[in-house]
């Protein structure tokens, strides 16, 4: 599903560059839940912008479900993200304006689906998150975890291929943050690649495998036996990649 080869990326600050990836080397296969973890700076969300085609890397070779990602033209760059990533933030970015229904249709429009059909699945995702009846309310009359709900739906519409999220549970209360990462264990279970963004220890404890960032370097990649639903990780060797 994923595979990066020597993947770096700075940025000037000031007189200053800041490496904020440094020879990433990473393999996620498909139908993996992976945790993504690491301290303000880490490397982790512009980890992620990479995997999502939001950001090109300095240097390095990615290969997304076997097509390289690379040179691509702004037009080929959202053609892929719409065809094989669903993508959930932690600030939803819900359109404010537009009903839940109308956000969640979103993504086909792009599509160019008819709109009689992209209403009807759209309400049968909003039925999937338990916000049927809630398709007619805008963003400012939903819950925060209602409106990640409808983030979630809009994410799933076109069915892709990997699952992308950016600290989807930093901004709700426990309770809600259970039913988020039961959603995300619900799509992971029918066979999407989940790769979520967290600094909360207890989240990155229900993937299937965690992977430490520091200093723009893997310093850590551990897998847990889904299977038992245990908390015996097998630790890899500590990867430094600078």
């Amino acid at each position: 599903m994923i595979d990066l080869s020597g993947i770096s990326k700075s940025y000037q600050m000031g007189q200053h560059r800041v490496h904020a990836l440094r020879e990433i080397n990473l393999q996620i296969q498909p139908g993996e839940f992976v945790a993504i973890q690491g301290s303000s700076g880490s490397g982790k969300s512009t980890l992620l912008n990479v995997l999502g085609i939001l950001d090109t890397p300095d240097t390095g070779s990615y290969t997304l479900d076997g097509h390289a990602i690379e040179n691509l033209s702004t037009a080929d760059a959202a053609r892929y993200r719409n065809r094989f990533i669903g993508f959930v933030f932690q600030s939803f970015n819900l359109i404010h304006h537009k009903s839940a229904l109308d956000n969640v249709a979103l993504p086909l429009y792009y599509q160019r689906v008819a709109r009689k059909q992209r209403n009807l699945k759209a309400l049968e995702y909003l039925e999937h998150v338990g916000l049927k009846d809630r398709a007619d309310h805008k963003p400012s009359e939903l819950s925060g975890g209602q409106s990640q709900r409808v983030a979630i739906a809009r994410a799933l519409i076109t069915q892709p291929a990997l699952l992308l999220a950016d600290e989807p549970t930093g901004a709700l209360d426990t309770s809600t943050s259970e039913q988020i990462m039961n959603l995300f264990h619900e799509v992971n279970a029918q066979g999407m690649t989940v790769v979520l963004v967290t600094h909360e220890p207890d989240i990155a404890a229900q993937a299937h495998r965690s992977i430490v960032l520091r200093d723009g370097d893997i310093v850590s990649d551990r897998t847990r036996d889904a299977a038992r639903h245990n908390i015996s990780d097998h630790d890899s060797d500590p990867v430094n990649h600078s």
